[in-house]
């Protein structure tokens, strides 16, 4: 556990925040109370359906896996909890980062939501993370670099080609051709309406989930990398399963996730 990640493998789950949403998109015309549900309607009317950008959301969640640089799943940590505020999870995480010093980040679409939604939470809360920014070194060294995968690896962007190509299915298909669960009893567009009433715990233990499934997408990646063999993902996957057996007692997450564990079915009989 003292061992310090190479690989953050992280998501995040985040809700509309009514007074922004009133003040900026209704220009005060509508009140907070009715706020989002309002703008979710606006949206699903137009596009079936209701997930409001990601400028007017705050973080409720965060879930990082810490990695070492064989790979091996360090520990498996909810930012902030159980308190899960905003300010406390985006400061925990970018401090976090900064002090492990700069472990890559590995998520899933990240380039497009998690990452971005996590800059703008800094700028709104007021947290300086210069070594990000990087301001003045060049532009291909600098972290937020779309092509620096020393800093970032975002998964989707690798199965698409970086947007050559679409992958339908997202996360959910990539974790069933391993076997694994992906999507279960909760999904994204559930998170809103989780959260209004009240259920934090259930977002935070669905975020667990995701992460695990992108840990184990990130492992077939370095397969395809050419990084591990094919017998020593295995062995970290096996090594994986007996680390959540091990804290099961401790959080409902992982029992959910082991009961809806699966095998990778191997044709090479490796």
């Amino acid at each position: 556990m003292n061992e310090s990640p190479a690989y953050f493998v992280f998501d995040i789950e985040s809700v509309a925040d009514p007074k922004l949403v009133a003040r900026v998109h209704f220009d005060g015309k509508v009140p907070e109370s009715e706020a989002v549900r309002k703008y979710r309607d606006e949206i699903m009317a137009e596009t079936n359906k209701d997930f409001i950008p990601y400028t007017y959301q705050t973080p409720i969640s965060v879930v990082v896996a810490k990695v070492s640089a064989d790979l091996s799943l360090i520990d498996l940590v909810a930012l902030d909890e159980p308190h899960y505020r905003p300010h406390e999870i985006c400061d925990k995480f970018w401090r976090g980062w900064n002090a492990y010093k700069q472990p890559t980040l590995v998520t899933f679409n990240g380039r497009s939501f998690d990452i971005p939604l996590l800059e703008l939470a800094a700028f709104r809360y007021g947290i300086s993370i210069p070594a990000w920014f990087a301001v003045g070194t060049k532009s291909y060294d600098q972290p937020r670099n779309r092509y620096n995968t020393k800093s970032h690896i975002d998964l989707h962007d690798v199965l698409t080609n970086n947007g050559a190509t679409r992958f339908s299915g997202g996360l959910n298909l990539a974790a069933n051709t391993l076997g694994k669960p992906g999507k279960m009893d909760t999904q994204g567009f559930m998170v809103q309406d989780l959260f209004d009433a009240g259920e934090i715990q259930r977002i935070n233990d669905y975020c667990r989930c995701d992460v695990l499934d992108t840990y184990f997408v990130f492992l077939r990646l370095n397969v395809l990398f050419g990084n591990i063999t094919r017998q020593e993902e295995q062995r970290l996957v096996k090594n994986t399963k007996s680390w959540l057996t091990d804290r099961v007692d401790k959080n409902q997450a992982y029992k959910q996730y082991l009961e809806n564990w699966g095998d990778w079915q191997n044709p090479w009989n490796d």
